[in-house]
């Protein structure tokens, strides 16, 4: 009887998050949460924002309609879950309105990773690739969790520039989540992954390319916090899974996050100063359309996601194999788009001097 109610969470959350999308968007415009295009913005007209808040209601909704037909499942966990996501949602609105300061979002986002912690949810011990679990004391495992959700919840947000393209990734992310619960039979992890997933999908068919609404910080923070919380729940306890899965499904987000610091300090600029350097930015300085810019980036967010599946079953010596692979694709494809420097390219010049001449002049 679980798939049953599997369908229908996932269902039920997406007919709501449907139906409350345009409600959102008036009460949005209504409130003044609009996106007034500015010269780091890729759209030419104002949108109404706060999306976040359909995704929210619609989870919470969907959550409460099927947890009376739920056995064996944590929901205390879910509890703390829609505690810290309601506290990232209203820091997120306020935001949409009034445009907060980083102070207050952070000081926003520590208080909904504080609740999450306080429900239990934190991680207690790192699966190295080699070698035993490393088990951490709790004075060590609330700070890795509180850095993890927080990392985890901008990186989403850094990556929330184009039509789709945060709420897709972040479904992406969802699914590999969802799929890897499947394999390990986390009741709980597949129920929260399903109704986030309906909700996510719902909300895109008003989001994606062409938007006629933002998600804003309202939803790049709960789709962040949500994932972040999401694979502490879902590899806290497999000890067959290393630290770097999570890694590899937040690959994307992660990664253009880890760029952008790096872009940033040899440029020798301030980390947190907003710039045009981000993936999607690059993409679409080659040429790309809007539409296929996003299509890119969900093809390379289910790469990484299917290389978190790979990572589960690989032996220790695959999995290194895998991430050795996947580390050289990703600094040849950074190098090749320029989303760190545009003059800095050593990979790419080392594969170009071992290359035979001939194929060198035909590349040329």
């Amino acid at each position: 009887m679980n798939w049953i109610i599997y369908v229908i969470g996932l269902t039920v959350s997406c007919v709501l998050a449907v139906i409350l999308t345009p409600l959102v968007k008036k009460f949005a415009v209504w409130f003044g949460a609009i996106d007034v295009p500015n010269h780091r913005s890729v759209h030419t007209r104002i949108m109404p924002r706060m999306g976040g808040l359909a995704i929210f209601l619609a989870f919470v909704a969907t959550f409460f309609i099927i947890s009376p037909a739920l056995n064996d499942f944590d929901t205390h966990v879910v509890l703390g879950l829609i505690l810290g996501g309601a506290i990232i949602v209203f820091v997120g609105a306020l935001d949409d309105k009034y445009n907060l300061s980083p102070k207050i979002k952070l000081a926003g986002q520590l208080a909904a990773a504080g609740v999450v912690i306080a429900f239990g949810m934190q991680i207690d011990y790192i699966k190295l690739p080699f070698g035993d679990a490393i088990d951490l004391n709790s004075w060590i495992s609330i700070p890795i969790t509180i850095f993890w959700i927080v990392g985890v919840t901008n990186a989403i947000n850094l990556i929330d520039g184009l039509d789709g393209l945060s709420a897709g990734v972040s479904a992406i992310a969802t699914s590999a989540i969802l799929v890897l619960a499947i394999m390990m039979g986390n009741l709980t992890v597949i129920v929260i992954s399903l109704i986030l997933l309906g909700s996510i999908v719902g909300f895109l068919f008003y989001n994606f390319h062409p938007a006629k609404i933002f998600m804003g910080d309202s939803g790049s923070l709960f789709l962040g916090f949500s994932l972040a919380t999401l694979s502490i729940l879902g590899f806290k306890s497999a000890t067959i899974v290393s630290f770097l899965v999570p890694l590899a499904i937040l690959g994307v987000p992660i990664s253009d996050t880890l760029m952008a610091i790096i872009r940033r300090k040899l440029n020798k600029k301030p980390i947190f100063t907003a710039d045009k350097g981000h993936l999607h930015h690059c993409l679409m300085g080659l040429g790309f359309s809007m539409r296929k810019t996003v299509l890119i980036i969900y093809g390379i967010s289910l790469a990484f996601g299917l290389c978190a599946v790979l990572l589960t079953k690989a032996s220790q010596w695959g999995a290194i194999v895998i991430v050795v692979v996947l580390l050289l694709v990703m600094e040849v494809g950074a190098e090749a788009i320029g989303i760190i420097s545009k003059s800095r390219k050593p990979v790419l010049r080392l594969l170009r001097r071992l290359l035979p001449a001939s194929v060198r002049r035909t590349s040329k």
